[in-house]
């Protein structure tokens, strides 16, 4: 009998253990559920570096992330979804930006917030974006001596 006690409670300490893990990756990953806040889309002509879950920052500071990514097909630009955070307004005349943290960093997109008083609705496009630059093609611009 004494056993038995042993195994039940040693398992259900490792099932409240697994849905505790479970729990916090659902959590850090944003997958727990759609955010209250707001959702706004933006056209890169190339979102290299991009991914769902990318951060969206504003000043340096996380302010949401990117939950859609796909490629029109009219345009043959990349869509991309933002989710973000509840409370934060961003004025419609801002400009998103695809940004690297330094020559090996991450990826992130940069919101940069214009001085119009009239704000994003949710499901608002944002007009103003300047997608990734390519490292190489600098480089190569740089080596080859290339003026335009």
């Amino acid at each position: 009998m004494r056993e038995n006690t042993t195994e039940v409670v040693v398992g259900a300490a490792v099932l409240a253990a697994a849905l505790g893990f479970l729990w916090y990756i659902a959590s850090a990953t944003g997958l727990s559920g759609g955010t209250a806040g707001l959702n706004l889309t933006a056209n890169f002509r190339s979102a290299e570096g991009v991914t769902v879950g990318t951060d969206i920052r504003m000043a340096g500071v996380s302010v949401g992330t990117v939950s859609g990514l796909d490629l029109n097909l009219e345009t043959y630009r990349a869509d991309v979804t933002f989710a973000i955070d509840e409370g934060i307004a961003i004025p419609d005349d801002s400009a998103a930006v695809v940004a690297s943290e330094g020559l090996l960093g991450g990826t992130f997109v940069e919101l940069v917030p214009g001085g119009s008083f009239e704000m994003f609705a949710d499901g608002a496009l944002v007009q103003d974006t300047q997608g990734a630059v390519s490292l190489i093609q600098l480089l190569l611009k740089f080596v080859g001596g290339d003026e335009a």
